[in-house]
């Protein structure tokens, strides 16, 4: 109804104005700030481009880019839509003095750093400085009987007994003695073998062998700079370093296009019968050593016709996936992980591994360019962490990703594609997904002529998103060639993914013959926001509306009300407060991610303010008065307003806390 409509300047207006979200009290706005605690409420305006002619090397490469200034020539070229240089909060800027974690566990003269250690050892002298306590319940304690985080925890006042002893709820945590929530963490001894290169990838190594025994004398090398793995007999994958003019050591397999292809790579498990076997065995040989899997004895992976929650950058952690599968979500699947990253067992990569117990149909998504790295990745995977299934991103439209063949680049690279996908399938012992998008020129599509080939490779599912790498999140997703390729895929499963917002949407999308359909970047497309769009790592997912796994399962438009989107963010808060800590790094780490959230949250337009149903995703919403104060703090587009949220469930920020979301154009006046 338009009576709700407003205008920009009345819309702030309002929210400057001193108002109460329901029961809660709106944090004082006329407080002194520190200097320099918001002072980026938005991201500077970028200027066009000029329409002059440019001639390379004249040195005006996006000249007035950064503020109007002339780049000086050693200068880096700033990524257009993107927040590189935003500011990063560390944990010293939280806590300046921080106790041990060896007294924090009870264990002070068992200290981890021994004479080298920093940190305090004196809890009366960290309780001096320790900042000041954000409630009086801990989720933890309440939840689990014990906090781990001790007289650290920012809810301390809930379980610190006399002389700072850590109270525990002793029928309560035995209930939760030996139970394992969260899975598929990174054992030390694991992350040190890693580290020094004593894991082993037996199945890995025989398939790489094996593609590089029958290559010719011909071809040419592929170099690349990074995601070299030990052993240098594969070809093409992982080259050693040349000179500018040296040929490469190894030939690789003709390039598409040559009628030649090695026997080996058409069938992966069929050993030269001829020759013997160079590995030698230790101990008795059973049938597993001998006896390869067929591909018809792997678990089937059973999820036609449910909704599957798209791995999403960022924003698509642990407690937001709990979120959704609250909400009716099927399949979720974790963040994309490189490879390279998990075969170096950096724990940051690993972190996006991590299933929650809820999750019961879980997968991980893979991004690598080389077969070699791939192959080794999912062995070491297959080893060491439960899932249902591992999704291989030849989507992912980013120039870092691209430029080095991953992505969507593997889509013309179709004998790394091949190799890639061939080789994961035989060393893993659960299914295998692909993730593509229709092409990567805007107007050339190629994923039909892809599709037939993923199936005969060994993949058990391949999911399209209905645009090209050029269109990346722009244009409609086209759902006529999306229907066209899942005739085309049959037997073989096809999801769809593009545009769904609605049931009504989910409804026509599995009309068109699909086999279900991922839910992923509910957003509307803004008119200014093609450099955001340029930016996304990955389609951000069911961010504007997690309810809507019920909706299409209810078949109904919800209006919630405000009070139960603040509720859903109050749950966010205590699953990221058990899942990052309840310390003050968690806290700030919690409210990261939330912030980070609220920049996409803030799109939704409730079903009981619009004109007409359902809404379209490419509609731009104009500034509104919600139906409460609440609803429209919540649609708000300013970084202040999402602090001034995440305050109402966090506490007060850190001094000097500032914050830009990941990507400049979610946020603007």
């Amino acid at each position: 109804p338009r009576r709700f409509l407003t205008s920009k300047e009345q819309f702030h207006a309002f929210l400057k104005a001193r108002g109460a979200p329901g029961s809660q009290e709106a944090p004082q706005e006329d407080e002194e700030e520190e200097p320099g605690c918001r002072e980026q409420t938005e991201p500077p305006a970028k200027r066009a481009r000029p329409d002059a002619p440019r001639v390379e090397g004249d040195g005006r490469e996006d000249a007035e880019e950064a503020g109007g200034e002339e780049r000086e020539p050693g200068q880096r070229k700033r990524a257009r839509g993107q927040n590189k240089s935003r500011p990063c909060m560390k944990p010293n800027h939280y806590e300046r003095s921080r106790l041990c974690p060896s007294v924090t566990q009870g264990c002070a003269e068992k200290c981890y750093f021994g004479s080298r250690c920093r940190f305090l050892h004196d809890i009366n002298e960290y309780m001096a400085v320790k900042p000041a306590d954000l409630g009086q319940n801990c989720v933890l304690f309440a939840t689990f009987g014990k906090c781990i985080y001790g007289v650290t925890c920012r809810f301390a006042q809930a379980h610190l007994g006399d002389g700072y002893q850590n109270v525990i709820n002793v029928e309560l945590a035995k209930q939760w003695e030996g139970k394992s929530l969260v899975r598929n963490n990174l054992p030390k001894d694991l992350q040190h073998r890693l580290r020094k290169k004593k894991f082993s990838f037996e199945k890995a190594d025989e398939y790489l062998r094996r593609l590089g025994k029958p290559r010719g004398d011909g071809g040419k090398g592929n170099k690349t700079s990074g995601g070299s793995t030990e052993g240098q007999e594969v070809p093409n994958c992982t080259a050693p370093e040349e000179g500018p003019g040296d040929a490469p050591a190894h030939p690789v397999l003709p390039e598409e296009g040559e009628d030649s292809k090695p026997a080996a790579l058409e069938s992966p498990c069929a050993a030269d019968a001829s020759e013997g076997s160079p590995i030698k065995t230790m101990g008795p040989v059973t049938d597993e050593d001998i006896i390869k899997l067929r591909p018809c004895e792997k678990k089937k992976l059973e999820i036609q016709g449910k909704l599957y929650l798209a791995p999403l950058t960022t924003c698509g952690n642990l407690p937001f996936r709990r979120i959704c599968k609250r909400f009716g979500a099927d399949v979720t699947c974790g963040e994309m992980a490189v490879c390279t990253n998990l075969l170096q067992g950096q724990s940051s990569e690993w972190a996006l591994l991590k299933r929650h117990h809820t999750e019961d149909v879980f997968g991980v998504q893979l991004e690598g360019a080389f077969p070699d790295t791939m192959t080794k990745c999912a062995e070491l995977l297959n080893q060491t962490i439960e899932v249902d299934f591992v999704d291989i991103n030849v989507g992912c439209p980013i120039d870092l990703v691209y430029k080095k063949g991953g992505g969507c680049a593997l889509m013309t690279r179709s004998n790394k594609f091949e190799q890639i996908v061939r080789g994961m399938n035989s060393v893993l012992d659960v299914p295998l997904t692909v993730k593509i998008r229709t092409g990567v020129q805007e107007k050339i599509n190629v994923a039909h002529k892809i599709i037939p080939k993923i199936r005969e490779w060994g993949a058990s599912m391949v999911t399209l998103h209905g645009r090209s790498r050029e269109q990346r999140y722009t244009k409609v997703a086209d759902w006529d060639y999306i229907a066209e390729c899942a005739k085309i895929a049959s037997p073989m499963p096809l999801f769809g993914n593009g545009d769904i917002l609605s049931y009504e949407d989910a409804d026509r999308a599995m009309q068109t013959g699909v086999s279900g359909i991922m839910i992923a970047r509910q957003v509307t497309v803004f008119p200014h926001s093609l450099l955001f769009l340029q930016a996304l790592l990955m389609h951000e997912g069911a961010l504007i509306k997690p309810w809507i796994f019920t909706e299409i399962k209810e078949q109904r438009h919800w209006d919630i009300p405000s009070s139960e989107r603040f509720n859903i963010l109050k749950d966010f808060t205590n699953y990221g407060l058990e899942h990052w800590g309840s310390d003050t790094q968690g806290v700030e780490k919690t409210r990261k991610f939330l912030l980070e959230w609220l920049s996409f949250l803030c799109r939704y337009i409730p079903v009981g303010l619009l004109e007409h149903l359902p809404q379209k995703i490419n509609e731009r919403p104009p500034y509104y008065m919600g139906r409460d104060y609440l609803e429209t703090l919540m649609a708000s587009q300013n970084v202040d307003d999402w602090i001034k949220i995440s305050e109402l469930l966090l506490g007060p920020v850190p001094t000097n806390f500032t914050f830009l979301p990941k990507h400049k154009a979610n946020s603007y006046k």
